[in-house]
């Protein structure tokens, strides 16, 4: 299994471990599949992501790693399902989070506008590290209560 895809790892993990696994880079073709089971189109989360689809598809074919630029996008993105793991883990009921995938809800929950982020959806700003360190900080605030 690729470390990427155990989110909750990612986000407890250190940052030299991240930039390890991002200098690394992402399988293209792991990539495609993890995002084939979101349950909303691809296209949407390249473009999120700001990721060629024609590079992932040609990279992929070849079983390549993505860029180092897309890696980090990538991981970026497992770190904020696994921050949404690890917050329910802490704060939810165990029994009412099974079946719950974390993954797909974010994925959904970022194209909705957020009065946090000035009505702006969080998928505006998955492009960029500092985009996704904003994203990271609304969701912790969710934890709290402090937005809802």
């Amino acid at each position: 299994m690729n470390q990427w895809l155990n989110f909750r790892e990612v986000f407890q993990s250190t940052p030299v471990k991240r930039i390890a696994l991002i200098r690394k880079g992402v399988n293209a073709a792991d990539f495609k599949l993890f995002v084939s089971r979101l349950d909303i189109q691809q296209e949407k989360i390249f473009l999120m992501l700001d990721i060629a689809t024609a590079t992932v598809n040609r990279k992929a074919s070849r079983n390549e790693a993505l860029s180092q630029e897309d890696s980090e996008k990538v991981v970026g993105m497992a770190k904020l399902i696994g921050q949404v793991e690890t917050l329910l883990e802490e704060s939810g009921d165990p029994d009412a989070m099974q079946g719950f995938d974390a993954a797909k809800w974010l994925a959904h929950w970022m194209e909705e506008p957020i009065p946090a982020l000035g009505g702006a959806a969080p998928a505006d700003y998955m492009d960029t590290i500092e985009g996704q360190e904003m994203i990271s900080r609304v969701l912790a605030t969710m934890q709290t209560g402090a937005y809802a």
